[in-house]
């Protein structure tokens, strides 16, 4: 499978349909013949209907154009039964989940929902009546889960990207054992609504891919909070850039670290030291006390019973349909009282106090994603012990509010991968990203289990064609903005979305309806890339557009990230004087959408 940067490019360019693309898939679906990674899949003949539909409508400036996707399935797809791994909790869901329904948006074509461990409960993906999803890389490893399924059909190249959750390490740790990029955004930028709950308060909907390129890419057209949802909320989405070239990583102090005796594993984490220090990182020891004590808060603390929330009428009704391990843990001993559960929340206040104090001055924390990677038969022995050892290096993540990204460190010629992860404060999404980008380029591995080389190609603009001018719009003019139709009915197109170079203001002017922004080019450091859309207009339209624009906005020359500059949309400085600056937010859309989630 190539990736999914590979595969728009080859839509766009015309050198391979979206059909084409979505046989592909099922085909190496059919010769990879694991039963057990989906519990659901859609029929060929209906996922090739949506491709031919897609592909008669054009890109439109869809993000994910003809891309197929797997979700896992405790995330609601319509058409799909929503199993959350348990026959017994099975219901038809009447509409998709918002990731789901913004990923359609953006042009994705969903095959299917995979496997998990049930109610996702576990980090080794073993723990499901439809079977263990075969590790892509060596059978006899746990694929690691709960996103089992979604895991190991991104490392075996059936699709280039799918969904995931994450709340204890559900994203990150098949990643890590997989030789995969997982991405756990900050919690609340993705909206969970239409996802079966583990613990709803710390619930993300993660994404594994094969580049980190690829995985924002998906991220992108999730984000942003979501009004029926009332744990999403704004939180600062930045763009993909360079990894700063002053960095301080904090690393856990050597007392901090356990391999569980594998010399193999501790090798491959200080080789992956050594790689970033390469980049130019500056490596920091420091105290895990506090993010190893707030990981033990994540099953011996009340946090729990929210897990218990999630499957309480099944568990008064029908006991025997959850399987007896889910059950040990989320049942198997009493629930905390109030007075416990607040001692609780104090004690991870204090906690979280403490691990700000130990990442002052770092940009980010660096750990192994898993100690090592763990046998079936091991985690047939020993099936909660082992499952923890998976978890030392992520159960902190979501109780602190941090955003996180695994990212490939090793591939050992037996098939075992391993794995680091970088974690830093919620809204860093950007700069993991960055960072993980430029570590991953750097390990010179393989993608996945495909053995296909990591590339990072080159992205070149969508430009306007002879008889039509290029035109950037940052607001209204936006797609499904109010007046995109203004654009349209003057034969305008959709060319590409991209970000202003970092010289811009945005503000948001008085007046309306409809609200518009004001663009304002700074001096170079005091602004920020907003990001924008670049239409195609006739010629003979743009005329009638310009002379329509009222005043205090005017037509001037952008910059652009992507290295062009065009005509567009610039506002007049003294109308920025009463306006309120919303160049936190990103972007006009983002601006918006939080309006919309705050009234």
């Amino acid at each position: 499978m190539p990736t999914l940067t590979s595969i728009l490019s080859s839509h766009h360019d015309g050198s391979r349909t979206i059909a084409e693309t979505v046989s592909a898939a099922y085909a190496r679906l059919r010769a990879h013949a694991d039963e057990a990674l989906f519990i659901s899949l859609k029929p060929e003949a209906d996922a090739l209907a949506e491709a031919e539909h897609l592909q008669a409508d054009g890109p439109q400036g869809r993000l994910l154009w003809g891309v197929p996707v797997a979700v896992k399935d405790n995330i609601d797809v319509a058409g799909l039964a929503t199993t959350a791994a348990c026959p017994a909790y099975a219901y038809e869901p009447r509409q998709d989940a918002s990731a789901v329904a913004r990923l359609k948006a953006a042009g994705a074509i969903i095959l299917g929902k995979t496997n998990l461990d049930q109610f996702a409960t576990g980090l080794n993906g073993t723990r499901s009546p439809y079977g263990t999803p075969r590790n892509a890389l060596r059978a006899d490893l746990v694929p690691g889960g709960s996103s089992s399924g979604s895991a190991s059909a991104v490392a075996a190249g059936i699709v280039p990207v799918a969904l995931g959750t994450d709340t204890a390490g559900s994203g990150r740790i098949p990643a890590g054992l997989q030789n995969l990029v997982g991405l756990k955004p900050s919690l609340g930028l993705v909206p969970t609504a239409g996802v079966v709950p583990a613990c709803r308060t710390l619930d993300c909907v993660s994404v594994f891919a094969l580049t980190v390129e690829d995985a924002w890419l998906v991220l992108q057209a999730m984000a942003g909070p979501d009004a029926s949802d009332p744990f999403s909320r704004p939180v600062p989405f930045g763009r993909l850039g360079a990894c700063p070239s002053q960095l301080r990583l904090g690393v856990p102090g050597e007392r901090d670290l356990d391999f569980a005796g594998d010399d193999a594993a501790r090798a491959n984490f200080e080789q992956a030291l050594a790689r970033a220090q390469g980049l130019g990182a500056e490596i920091v020891p420091i105290d895990m006390m506090p993010f190893y004590e707030t990981a033990r808060l994540l099953y011996d603390g009340p946090w729990v019973a929210e897990r218990w929330l999630a499957i309480r009428d099944l568990h008064e009704r029908a006991p025997e349909a959850i399987l007896p391990v889910i059950r040990a843990v989320i049942a198997g001993k009493p629930l905390p009282d109030a007075a416990a559960t607040f001692l609780a929340r104090y004690r991870l206040a204090e906690l979280a106090l403490a691990a700000r104090s130990a990442l002052k001055g770092i940009d980010a924390l660096m750990v192994p994603t898993a100690p090592r990677p763990v046998t079936l038969a091991e985690m047939e022995a020993d099936p909660i012990g082992a499952n923890s050892l998976l978890g030392r290096y992520t159960n902190f993540v979501n109780l602190l509010d941090m955003c996180a990204l695994a990212i490939p460190a090793s591939l050992a010629a037996d098939g075992t991968a391993s794995g680091v992860t970088f974690i830093a404060p919620g809204g860093q999404d950007a700069a993991l990203a960055g960072i993980g980008s430029a570590f991953h380029a750097a390990s010179g591995l393989p993608l996945g289990a495909t053995g296909e080389p990591h590339q990072i190609p080159v992205a070149r603009p969508v430009t306007a064609g002879p008889g039509a001018v290029e035109i950037a719009v940052v607001g209204a003019h936006l797609s499904g903005m109010p007046l995109n139709g203004e654009l349209t009915a003057l034969g305008g197109s959709f060319l590409r979305a991209t970000t202003t170079t970092p010289d811009y203001r945005l503000f948001a002017l008085p007046g309306g309806p409809p609200a518009r922004p004001g663009l304002l080019r700074v001096r170079p450091g005091a602004g920020a890339p907003i990001a924008l859309e670049v239409w195609s207009l006739p010629v003979a339209g743009f005329g009638g557009f310009v002379a329509g624009i009222p005043a205090p906005l005017g037509i001037g020359t952008l910059a652009l990230a992507d290295g062009t500059q065009v005509k567009g949309f610039l506002c007049e400085a003294v109308a920025t004087n009463d306006a309120r600056d919303v160049t936190d937010f990103g972007g006009w859309r983002a601006f918006i959408m939080a309006q919309a989630s705050a009234a």
